[in-house]
């Protein structure tokens, strides 16, 4: 797609279909911020041992403590047609319009990435997904694979011998500095701070001040992840508000209640964080006039709930025991919705090849038709809390919960016997008219012992328990999670 191809589809997404219903006229227009996506994914590594006390360092504050600063890629400002009209006048100034443009356009491409360059990452999901959602039937869940991947390669930075080695195969990578290279693709690819559309991966290691930290490791991480270093006394008040500080501004203050009560502790040696946050808002919104009380028809019975109703041309895809369509974020990806046949839970979709596949690559939801999906969708707030460490002892890392087995030189080699003790992913996301919001976190402890022709039309009813999946716009899983109750 060329520039002005882009420009165009941008501009004419309100009006992409040939023919809207009736209900998309009373449709309300509202600023773009009005019903953003956001999602914001919290990892931290924790590696505690019983140490002697340390000296509190002076830089002990979030602007003082930083030993090693992260630089973000410049993204030109997204121009819009507005913005460039002379309020007075009401004269279009078109040539600063084209230069901004051009401008945006530019930054934009310097963040795609080569074709292929997620290719192998599909296993890893396909693995993970119906692994980390697995235990809760009946209950809603979500699972964020696209940050645990990025979180379990800033593990396997920080690790050496077996343990990085058991990271790499679940990864699909065949050596680290192959896991570096698509990281750092996957990092780019997806970021994007325009004012308008936001997709930031960040990540920061957290040092207690009296440790040696091997400096080469961290200029691996600030490098490839865009990795923030910091330094200073573990279990101080001073460091816990750097670190609440640091996550309330890399996710937005959209985190700050649940942030509010993160705290490391006093024995721990290394903290390993990373954030997703991401924004958009929907390329159509839902009107508030069409929203009316339906019943949902939960594992525990029938409930009243909000149904969002909205009609437009949009992909559907039929497979043997499940059907989807998508529904477009502005600029920025795309929601499916996956519903089971009747008699087929969520739980047990997620355990059939032909689901994974749809949800883990992206070449194989191509094969969609264009239909006027008549589209009926429960408003929705979800949230989920799971221990990530049995499923990742069942997808093969097993000897970072081995206390025998220290691989953490990498980034210190002042301490033995480290192991994780528990891996909590909590998340929440929320659906209503204006857009989606969510937010999840990952918390890694470890404890140490020292279309032309006239389009058919589908009624797609989601008044059942269905899956959900967030996807960036390369198609790679931001979010999949189970709706079993809505609200």
């Amino acid at each position: 797609m060329n520039r002005n191809q882009l420009y165009e589809s941008m501009d004419q997404i309100p009006d992409k279909v040939l023919e809207r219903s009736e209900n998309r006229k009373n449709r309300s227009h509202r600023p773009w911020w009005f019903g953003a996506v956001a999602a914001a994914l919290l990892i931290a590594v924790t590696i505690g041992v019983a140490l002697r006390p340390g000296i509190m360092n002076s830089n002990s504050t979030f602007k003082t403590a930083a030993i090693k600063t992260a630089v973000y890629p410049e993204m030109a400002p997204f121009a819009e047609e507005s913005q460039f009209v002379d309020s007075a006048t009401g004269e279009f100034d078109s040539e600063s319009y084209s230069e901004a443009r051009d401008a945006w356009w530019e930054s934009y491409q310097a963040q795609r990435q080569k074709e292929g360059y997620a290719d192998g990452l599909e296993s890893f999901f396909t693995k993970s997904i119906p692994v980390f959602l697995a235990g809760k039937e009946g209950q809603n869940s979500a699972y964020s694979p696209l940050n645990v991947f990025m979180a379990l390669g800033m593990l396997a930075e920080i690790t050496d011998g077996n343990t990085r080695q058991q990271i790499l195969d679940l990864l699909g990578s065949s050596d680290i500095e192959s896991l570096r290279t698509q990281a750092k693709a996957v990092w780019n690819g997806q970021y994007q701070n325009d004012g308008v559309n936001t997709c930031i991966l960040a990540s920061s290691l957290w040092l207690r001040d009296d440790i040696n930290y091997v400096e080469s490791t961290l200029d691996t991480l600030a490098d490839t992840y865009y990795a923030s270093s910091f330094q200073g006394k573990m279990g101080s008040e001073q460091m816990n508000q750097a670190l609440r500080d640091w996550l309330n501004q890399e996710t937005g203050g959209l985190l700050e209640e649940q942030i509010g009560t993160l705290s490391l502790d006093s024995d721990t040696v290394i903290a390993l964080v990373t954030t997703l946050y991401f924004r958009a808002a929907w390329a159509n919104q839902f009107s508030e006039d069409n929203t009316r009380p339906q019943t949902f028809h939960g594992p525990d019975g029938d409930v009243e709930t909000d149904f969002m109703h909205a009609s437009e041309m949009s992909v559907y895809y039929q497979g043997d025991d499940f059907t989807a369509v998508d529904w477009s974020l502005q600029n920025r990806g795309t929601i499916w919705f996956l519903l089971p046949e009747e008699g087929t839970s969520p739980e047990e979709l997620l355990k059939d090849s032909q689901a994974l596949e749809f949800l883990s690559e992206s070449s194989y939801r191509e094969s969609v038709e264009y239909y006027l999906i008549n589209l009926a969708l429960p408003k929705f707030d979800i949230t989920s809390q799971t221990d990530l460490l049995e499923g990742l002892k069942t997808l093969g890392v097993t000897d970072a919960m081995d206390w025998s087995i220290s691989d953490f030189s990498p980034v210190t080699q002042d301490f033995k016997e480290v192991f994780l003790s528990q891996v909590q992913h909590g998340v929440r996301v929320a659906v209503d008219e204006e857009g989606v919001e969510g937010a999840a976190y990952t918390v890694m402890q470890a404890d140490g012992a020292s279309a032309a022709a006239e389009p058919e039309e589908v009624d797609f009813v989601l008044d059942r328990p269905f899956v959900f999946a967030i996807t960036s716009q390369d198609g790679l899983p931001l979010f999949v999670g189970i709706v079993n109750q809505p609200g």
